[in-house]
């Protein structure tokens, strides 16, 4: 008998197989999935590693199922996007520019949020953020990893709003992020973002002064939409 852990584990792998699929769209729209048995052949798992695969997929919004119809593929509208996985599935497909725009419209609704933390955040929340900013001075350096750096820095910002719901965003603002400064970073032509600017989002966080933290994020997120813009611009003759 598969211990509960292992079972857990091997659920997630298949989650991961069976999830990267349906977004890719490789069974179809609103398709029917194959029953049990049958995905439990297809990728060799348990039947007991397949149910709980399913059952995980319906959580994400990714599978549905109904009386005499089985399991199917829901519509992508139903799909739980906030979901770290279900996320990470979507940016595998091939860039989307529709997509690229909605992620920063998203962040740009949440991330003025270190206006919040200039006004709430403690000393830890503050200590966080300038570790976060050390990380990307030595990734300038050649010495970290710069979107890992860039990434802890813009999460340590939601973090330190003290607001709780707008530490539930950092997974998906972590995803997000993840995609979005890669893609920037390239139109821009730098390997990563200007230690200044978030630089000043940081002094801005430690004066407490709401507006100047404000509207520093906002700069980087103009700025943002503006390379994307003019990376998906048609070319001449294009």
């Amino acid at each position: 008998m598969e211990s509960p852990r292992r079972t857990s584990n091997l659920s997630q792998q298949l989650v991961d197989r069976i999830g990267a699929a349906i977004v890719r769209g490789d069974y179809g729209t609103e398709a029917s999935l194959p029953i049990e048995a049958k995905l439990s052949e297809e990728f060799q798992a348990s039947r007991s590693v397949t149910r709980e695969a399913i059952k995980m997929l319906t959580a994400k919004g990714l599978v549905g199922s109904r009386p005499r119809r089985g399991t199917f593929v829901e519509p992508e509208t139903n799909w739980n996007l906030l979901d770290p996985d279900v996320l990470g599935w979507i940016l595998q497909r091939t860039y989307s520019p529709q997509l690229m725009r909605e992620f920063l419209q998203v962040r740009m609704a949440v991330e003025p949020a270190a206006a919040l933390a200039a006004q709430m955040a403690n000393e830890k929340g503050k200590a966080r953020i300038r570790e976060a900013l050390d990380g990307m001075k030595a990734a300038a350096r050649g010495e970290a990893d710069p979107l890992l750096t860039d990434i802890a820095f813009h999460s340590a910002v939601l973090r330190a709003s003290g607001n709780r719901f707008f530490a539930q965003f950092v997974p998906f603002v972590e995803t997000a992020l993840r995609f979005t400064i890669q893609v920037t970073n390239r139109a821009k032509g730098v390997r990563m973002a200007s230690v200044g600017d978030h630089e000043t989002i940081l002094r801005a966080i430690e004066a407490g002064d709401a507006a100047q933290a404000s509207r520093a994020v906002t700069e980087i997120l103009n700025e943002a939409i503006a390379l994307v813009a003019l990376r998906d611009e048609p070319r001449p003759g294009g």
